[in-house]
């Protein structure tokens, strides 16, 4: 069971142009990065980064409910001290690729965010393998690297691991697992769960673009989720 409080997350959607969007629950890659990170595993690590986005499952539900949250800014890149080659956390200088216009003049941006919200989630493994939910717990626990919720600037306000706990799903785990103690007064919860778990209530069937070719490095394949309400969870 993982909690999810920061003062801003971005579970990025499909991008447009200079617009970031961010999905309405974070995706299996997203969280594929984040283990990988507390892993202190590498991008071109990348035949472990796919077998365990292949194994991952999850649930979310938001327990106090985020505000929606619009981050606009811009940069001129044709500034001298933006003109040269940059460090990178590789330990290398890169400079941007692309023609004059994408390395040199001012570029707009505008980025999406969910702002003082609170976040449940349940994640399990689909089948045996490297890494363990020991592993992952393990990992949580004492990270090889700092933890972000979606952008490197979305740092969690406490750890994200709350307990290891048994139940027959994913959903029943959410179901049954106590909210926060800032959740919203509410007698239901947004929340969304995989396709082939029934129960919840007002659930439709929802396309989430949220898996990554990570040999490529770019966003490819879809997975089936519902999205509906779940009721309230007993209190602990």
């Amino acid at each position: 069971m993982l909690r999810f409080d920061a003062p801003l997350m971005s579970f990025g959607g499909v991008m447009v142009d200079q617009h970031g969007p961010t999905d309405r629950f974070p995706g299996v890659s997203m969280l594929t990065g984040l283990f990988a990170n507390a892993l202190g595993w590498r991008h071109n690590d990348f035949d472990a980064l796919q077998a365990l986005q292949a194994r991952l499952r999850f649930a979310a539900r938001w327990d106090k409910e985020p505000e929606s949250l619009l981050d606009y800014h811009t940069v001129d890149l044709g500034q001298p001290k933006m003109s040269g080659p940059g460090w990178t956390s590789r330990g290398i200088p890169e400079h941007r690729a692309g023609g004059a216009a994408a390395r040199f003049s001012t570029h707009q941006r505008y980025r999406h965010y969910w702002a003082n919200g609170v976040l449940t989630l349940a994640v399990d493994l689909a089948a045996a393998g490297t890494p363990s939910l020991d592993d992952m717990e393990l990992a949580l626990r004492h990270p090889a690297r700092p933890l972000f919720l979606g952008r490197k600037t979305c740092l969690p306000a406490k750890s994200i691991l709350l307990e290891r706990t048994h139940a027959a799903d994913l959903l029943q785990a959410l179901e049954n697992y106590p909210c926060d103690h800032r959740a919203n007064s509410s007698d239901t919860y947004s929340a969304t769960w995989p396709k082939e778990l029934k129960g919840g209530l007002h659930a439709r069937i929802v396309a989430r673009y949220d898996q990554r070719d990570w040999v490529n490095q770019i966003h490819a394949g879809r997975r089936l989720y519902h999205e509906g309400v779940i009721r309230r969870p007993p209190d602990a």
